[in-house]
């Protein structure tokens, strides 16, 4: 269920955004300093990595890509000093859906009773 989350809102949303409100992006993107032409390729990154997310064969990779993007996104909020904690929210959330649907990763860390 957190995995769908994760993946409808960076994947699907960001699909849906890249095809019917690219100037949208790149005008948000170039509020943060970033050249409007960068808008293409950051939205395709997220979107990869959302999708390798998906997929339970990558879906440990596409954790690891996701955390860094939203490391990269909550530099950027922090650096224009605007709310920063939703990248942080989504990045537990990735983590929590996987640990939460994959067995390996429940392996890795596992939870003790006290």
């Amino acid at each position: 269920m957190l995995s769908t989350l994760v993946v409808l809102q960076m994947g699907v949303m960001g699909i849906v955004l890249l095809i019917t409100k690219p100037s949208m992006i790149a005008d948000g993107l170039k509020k943060q300093g970033y050249p409007a032409n960068t808008a293409i390729p950051i939205m395709v990154v997220e979107i990869v990595c959302a999708l390798l997310y998906a997929i339970p064969q990558t879906s440990v990779l596409g954790a690891i890509l996701l955390t860094g993007y939203l490391g990269g996104a909550v530099a950027t909020h922090v650096r224009a000093s605007e709310p920063w904690f939703m990248p942080v929210i989504f990045g537990v959330l990735v983590w929590l859906g996987l640990f939460l649907r994959d067995p390996r990763v429940r392996a890795l860390v596992p939870l003790r009773k006290v």
